[in-house]
Parts: structure tokens; sequence; C-alpha cells
């Protein structure tokens, strides 16, 4: 493994109880009480995950989530406590809800292949007749998932199935639409002072000790939403053309031209060091488009101990 990348940790923090791997994440169980975050340079594309890592993905997804968090903390509470390291994100120890809230201003990606097949109701929401891909919704719909296991797919769900099926009480369902609805507004505006569009993306919740539901994991990141270019928006629409997009959703097509969907019987492609360099460096470009600030490469010639050391210190602290 090149020391450039951190593709999977081992840390023993003092009082950690446990240790989960997600696709891109993994978190340390401090004492039942804190979560440390590590926001990792792994790749996952159709809930695959890529066999390299990318240089700087997990700083940049790190801060972008944690900057968003504090521009969003006075809408909607939020697990973060501290960013010891610039790929880590400490907070409170919460227990999931077992679904993501996707929320859609345009009918792209997801949806959009759903339109395409013929479908006019995605999660018990009917979509209007005559739309092209990457046009707007009339307004934002909500169309949930049900959070999949390591290598399996999220399943679309409806909020009756949801509800009738007691995955999330309604009373806290309400609240999970009212933030999810609170957050893409201040997304969608924070998005707009950056010449970008909010397509669409996903939040996830969780419950305190205290019972109190939070947002947690990542938010407005190019992994869990998609972002237009606001230039030159609507001539593309009336052209027919594709949409200039910031996400990485420009990896997915990669992928799909090269014959990789994540369905039985496919291989990975081939990554390069060069195609690599490139995604870094649209990350990078994500990076400082959706926070209007000049990317700082942290120091990465032996992350792992950096890390550990500013994560010591914090929890020491």
């Amino acid at each position: 493994m090149s020391n450039n990348t951190i593709i999977d940790t081992n840390f023993n923090f003092p009082n950690q109880k446990s240790v989960y791997k997600g696709k891109v994440r993994e978190v340390y169980n401090i004492n039942n009480n804190l979560l440390v975050m590590v926001a990792t340079d792994r790749l996952s594309a159709f809930d695959v995950v890529m066999p390299k890592g990318i240089p700087y993905k997990g700083q940049i997804l790190n801060q972008i989530a944690t900057s968003m968090m504090k521009a969003t903390e006075d809408l909607v509470p939020n697990w973060l406590m501290a960013t010891p390291d610039p790929n880590v994100a400490i907070g409170h120890l919460c227990e999931p809800f077992k679904v993501e809230m996707v929320i859609r201003g345009y009918l792209s990606g997801h949806a959009a292949r759903e339109y395409k097949a013929g479908k006019r109701m995605l999660c018990g929401i009917s979509m209007p007749e005559g739309m092209k891909e990457n046009d707007a919704f009339p307004q934002h719909i909500i169309t949930p998932a049900t959070k999949a296991e390591m290598g399996d797919h999220d399943e679309d769900i409806s909020r009756e199935d949801i509800i009738k099926n007691g995955i999330v009480s309604e009373a806290d369902y309400v609240v999970l639409e009212d933030y999810t609805r609170k957050l893409f507004q201040r997304g969608s505006e924070i998005a707009a002072s950056r010449g970008l569009i909010l397509v669409d993306t996903k939040y996830e919740f969780g419950k305190t000790k205290e019972g109190k539901i939070v947002l947690i994991d990542e938010i407005h990141t190019p992994d869990s939403s998609r972002y237009f270019y606001a230039d030159g928006y609507q001539e593309r629409q009336d052209r027919g053309e594709a949409q200039k997009q910031l996400s990485k959703e420009f990896v997915r097509q990669w992928l799909i031209a090269n014959n990789f969907q994540g369905l039985e019987g496919q291989t990975v492609p081939e990554m390069t060091d060069e195609y690599i360099e490139t995604v870094s460096e649209r990350y990078i470009e994500l990076y400082e488009n959706i926070t209007g600030e000049t990317f700082v490469k942290a120091d990465v010639s032996n992350i792992q101990n950096r890390i550990e050391q500013n994560v010591l210190g914090y929890l020491n602290s």
C-alpha cells in the first residue's frame, strides 16, 4: 500500500469497545459514548469498493462534511463534537435510523434511470409525465432507501412502508422529513452562492442516548450529493446536452463505459495511476467549488501515525 493514501485502519484507542468498517469510513466506539469516524481514501461506486484509494479523498469528504455541519447546526442538531485531524470527526454515539433520507430536486441519477425504464412512481411518490433527464421537479421529492449491509444495494422504500413496518415511528419520521427539507433548502442556498445547483442528496440521522434526533455521517459531499454548475444549466437542458456535474457520477460513468455496474459476473476495470490522479484532482476541484476555499493538502508522509497522534491528543485532553 502506498503511504500517501489510507485504505484501512487498525487503531486501538483507549477504552475502545468496537470498530465498524463501512464502505468508506471506519468508526471507532470509545466507551459506548463517543465515536471516532475516520474517512479513508477508499472509493465506492455501485456499492462496490474500488481496489485502489484516491489521494486526499478522505480529507476532502471529512472537511466538506464537517464544514457543512457547522453551516447547518442552527437548523438541525448534529452528532459532531470535534475534528482533531483532517481525516477525522469525533462526536456523540448515536443509534442510527435504518433509512437514508434521499431528497431530489431534479430528475437525475437513480430517479432518471427509473424514469427512463418507464416507471412514474418512486418510493410511493409520483413523478410527472413529460420530464427530460435533469429537469427540475415541480417540488422536491423525498425518496427514502433502506440502509444496506456491506455489499448489498440500498433499496427504495416508501414513507408508508417505513412506518407500517416499524422501521421508524411516525412521530420520528415526521422529524426526519422536516430536517431533510430544511437541510436541503440550506444546502441549495449554499450551493447557489457558489454558482452550483444541489441536485439531490442523502442524509442519515440517529438518536443520542438522550433520545434527541441528530444528523450523523456526511452531508453535502460529492459522495452523498450531486451538484450541477448553474452557469449554462438551462442552455444545456434546452439543447438536450448532459449537465456539467460535480459529484462522483463521473466515476460511475467511467465504470459504466468500462462495462461495470456492480452486477454479478462483472469485474472492476483497472484503475491506472494516471486515472487515479485525475480522480483525485476532480475531488479537489469539487472541494474548492463546494466550499469556496482553496484546498490545503494535509501531510501524507505517514497518515496512520498522524491520525493516531491527533486522535490520542483529543481523547487525552
